[in-house]
């Protein structure tokens, strides 16, 4: 389903502040995989989302969503391919619309225009009835601006919006590292029901160590713009953190660091 190939991604080429953000990047994904993605500040985690994505040009190397070679494509064009949410949930859904609005919006994305006018009776009872898994209320709110909602309820209806027409990869670019542990725990609970029933194939990138673990099928983790520890199954499901720090520090040679990842 998913296939990047050799991605190279220098910022700043040629000068002082020079980075290189992606490394001979390799990562396939076959349809259904749930791939958990940590690391540390600066290994290039959200650079592979964003390059996926189309936000920027590849240096050298492959993605191929589908089949479909889209390295060349820009941003747009790759929208009809992805689902995405981001971290702030103030991103993915417009605040002046309704929660019904914003689902509908979602809903036809891509989709021939039409003369029709509103949303339908039927489309609301499709809106409803997904908005109530969540157990946030959303379903008796339907007619509420989004921009007066919580941030956990705001984020939920994003990844609603993102998963809606089942796209062939769904990006989640640590979508609730901005919620409490209360809300944050049950938008993964149903984003982990979600991806189930869909079979979407999805990458998740998250801080916790213990969500990494306990969510998806595959675990990876990646440093300086590599992947270096690579793990699936009952191997992963048998981790522990101590085992991820262990991991890291053979295979990058350096000490593990990230306070926010060790404590989560």
């Amino acid at each position: 389903m998913l296939n990047i190939q050799n991605v190279h991604k220098t910022f700043n080429k040629g000068t002082i502040n020079e980075k290189v953000a992606l490394n001979n990047l390799n990562l396939t994904l076959q349809t259904g995989d749930f791939v958990t993605v940590i690391g540390g500040n600066g290994a290039g985690k959200s650079t592979m989302l964003n390059m996926i994505a189309g936000v920027y040009p590849v240096d050298k190397g492959q993605i191929i969503i589908d089949g479909v070679d889209v390295t060349r494509q820009p941003d747009y064009k790759r929208a009809t391919y992805l689902g995405r949410v981001f971290q702030d949930p103030m991103m993915g859904t417009a605040a002046d619309m309704e929660i019904q609005e914003n689902l509908a919006m979602a809903s036809r994305r891509g989709k021939k225009r039409t003369l029709r006018w509103g949303i339908t009776a039927q489309e609301k009872k499709i809106y409803q009835e997904k908005l109530a898994q969540f157990d946030l209320g959303l379903e008796k709110r339907m007619s509420s601006k989004v921009g007066l909602l919580s941030g956990g309820q705001r984020q939920a209806i994003t990844l609603l919006m993102a998963t809606l027409q089942n796209p062939k990869v769904l990006l989640l670019d640590e979508h609730t590292a901005a919620l409490d542990p209360k809300t944050a725990a049950k938008v993964l609970k149903l984003t982990e029901t979600i991806v189930a029933e869909n079979n979407l194939t999805t990458i998740m990138i998250t801080h916790n160590m213990r969500d990494a673990i306990h969510y998806g099928n595959r675990l990876v983790m990646m440093h300086e713009g590599q992947i270096i520890y690579d793990v699936r199954g009952e191997e992963k499901s048998a981790l522990q953190v101590s085992d991820l720090m262990e991991k890291f520090e053979t295979a990058s040679g350096e000490e593990f660091s990230n306070d926010r990842m060790i404590l989560s």
